[in-house]
């Protein structure tokens, strides 16, 4: 069974996608409305449900291989 993720920008899912694009590693994090213009929820205060959508969206990009080219 596959599950399903809001894929929001600035949630959890989304966030994890960017942190694997951008090869910033896993850093666990959200805001709550847009991103870096609403409040930053840190690893320390997601749900294990927001921690597993970031590391869906996390995990997804590193397969999918989708990766900012710097050059």
């Amino acid at each position: 069974m596959n599950k399903t993720y809001n894929k929001r920008h600035g949630g959890p899912f989304d966030r994890g996608g960017a942190d694997s694009y951008y090869r910033r590693g896993i850093n666990p994090h959200y805001y709550k409305g847009a991103t870096r213009t609403t409040k930053k929820v840190e690893q320390k205060d997601m749900t294990e449900e927001e921690l597993d959508a970031y590391l869906a969206g996390y995990n997804e990009n590193e397969n999918f291989g989708d990766f900012k080219d710097w050059f």
